[in-house]
């Protein structure tokens, strides 16, 4: 590319204007959200942030027979969400899947910047790429919804509220419903709190969920419901009917790096990153779904939730394992630059990849060698391990973990 067409973001040039920071959150749609609140919430220890109930707030035939009508907002640290499950009947009247198949409802990546948003969308657009829909919903961040080519939705966002000591969410009244993107500069989050405030909103009105287990686990030292806390979202690893094509989106329209090629049960695999973690998300042929012995219901191979240290993962099995949760083993080349791996099957049939630590790359873009990585026997669980160079690096846990 010629220095015409380079973007600045933030005083750096790029050849889109805007930097993928990280993964932020994911949404799943499921046809008894009940069910999945109990498994995230209950057993996982996932934080309840919101709740919208469809049949009140748009009411229709799409909800008949459905166990539960909420769409639960759910949150592992200070952002409101984190993971978002959607009932699935009212996902297909409001946003039909490209495929039935498709039960991924977003996945969703943070930028640094409200204009990098607003930008984001007038390039993609430009490039012939379809925007589903852009503006700021519960949670308050801005965002940029678009599918990739294999019809897994992407979204761009900035800016996702903050949830407190109180553990309160912001009150309905201030809840922003905007299908269009602002004007930049835009007014401060301190501006409309200012605002609320003068419009005599009681801004701890908000919903707060209370955890009520019994705190019976010692986790580093805290007493907690369970023995493990989740720290960090992602990688998400997704089957694609078109591998080709979702690398060519993934790698030159989002930016991100490859950082592996492998094999995985004859089929090729591709493993891509944004930031120093060794991938965020992982691309698959759909033909591997069958390989590998997963549902044919959803094209989400897994998704990974890393636990505070490699004591919890060893003690999130058997936590899991008492309390009915269907656990699997996947081949060792799913998930390169991860050693220990627990997968976790939710009550809809989507996996859960638990692991403790995750492989970084440094400044020379080089990942580690594949015979220098921990060789890791399935089954066998030793009670400590020898530190790696980068074991417990990255970006940690900010705050209390209860």
């Amino acid at each position: 590319m010629t220095a015409q067409t380079l973007h600045d973001v933030g005083g750096i040039l790029y050849e889109r204007p805007f930097k993928i920071r990280r993964l932020n959150h994911f949404g799943i749609s499921v046809h008894d959200t009940g069910a999945a609140l109990t498994f995230y919430r209950d057993l996982l220890g996932f934080k309840l942030a919101d709740v919208i109930d469809t049949a009140v707030t748009d009411p229709g035939p799409w909800h008949e027979g459905l166990p539960d009508t909420n769409v639960y907002f759910l949150r592992h640290n200070s952002d409101h969400h984190t993971f978002v499950l959607m009932p699935r009947p009212w996902i297909e009247h409001m946003e039909p899947p490209a495929r039935p198949d498709i039960t991924v409802n977003q996945v969703t990546w943070q930028v640094s910047t409200l204009r990098e948003v607003v930008q984001a969308r007038l390039w993609l657009q430009e490039q012939g790429r379809k925007i589903d829909r852009y503006g700021r919903d519960p949670g308050s961040n801005w965002h940029t919804y678009f599918p990739d080519p294999t019809g897994h939705t992407n979204e761009l966002e900035y800016g996702i509220e903050q949830v407190g000591w109180d553990g309160r969410s912001k009150p309905q009244a201030m809840w922003p419903w905007v299908q269009e993107h602002p004007e930049l500069p835009a007014g401060s989050e301190g501006t409309e709190l200012a605002a609320a405030i003068a419009d005599g909103i009681d801004l701890a009105s908000g919903f707060r969920w209370l955890d009520k287990s019994e705190k019976k686990y010692d986790v580093g030292g805290v007493l907690l419901g369970r023995p493990f806390v989740p720290v960090r979202l992602g990688p998400v690893s997704l089957f694609v009917d078109d591998l080709d094509a979702a690398e060519r989106f993934y790698t030159q329209t989002l930016g991100m790096t490859k950082s592996e090629e492998t094999v995985v049960a004859g089929h090729r695999a591709l493993f891509l990153r944004v930031n120093t973690e060794h991938h965020s998300l992982a691309l698959l042929p759909l033909e591997a779904r069958e390989t590998l012995g997963l549902s044919d219901e959803s094209t989400l191979c897994s998704f990974g939730i890393q636990l505070g240290s490699y004591a919890q993962l060893r003690d999130s099995r058997a936590f899991l394992e008492s309390h009915g949760v269907k656990l699997i083993d996947l081949p060792q080349e799913l998930h390169p630059g991860i050693d220990y791996v627990v997968h976790a099957v939710d009550p809809a049939g989507h996996v859960m990849a638990l692991y403790y630590s995750m492989e970084q790359v440094g400044w020379d873009g080089r990942v580690r060698p594949a015979d220098q990585r921990r060789k890791v026997q399935t089954g066998t669980w030793p009670e400590a391990l020898e530190p790696m160079s980068d074991t417990y690096a990255g970006e940690t846990f900010w705050g209390p973990i209860g």
